[in-house]
């Protein structure tokens, strides 16, 4: 089991990735953290948004987890809006 609440169904191939891979990360941790945010938000995302997902998704779990967590501060070079609403929507959690 995923741990998705959300079908795939409707979504064209890029998100379609992007939501197995936020639900497919490598630790559970972070299959809940991206997984849930992507289940919740996805459709909404612009195609901006779509692409920061991808970018994010080429990182390491470890950096992603801390920054997420805010354990570590997001280096300037990874700040992205997308980023900031990933933190955001957990610490509402």
């Amino acid at each position: 089991m995923t741990g998705t609440t959300r079908s795939s169904a409707d979504l064209e191939p890029r998100r379609k990735r992007l939501l197995f891979h936020a639900w497919h990360r490598g630790t559970r941790e972070m299959d809940l953290l991206l997984g849930r945010f992507a289940d919740e938000t996805i459709d909404q995302w612009s195609e901006d948004d779509v692409a920061e997902m991808e970018a994010l998704m080429r990182l390491p779990d470890t950096e992603l987890y801390r920054w997420i967590t805010e354990q570590d501060d997001v280096p300037p070079n990874h700040r992205s809006a997308l980023l900031d609403r990933v933190i955001a929507f957990h610490k509402g959690q």
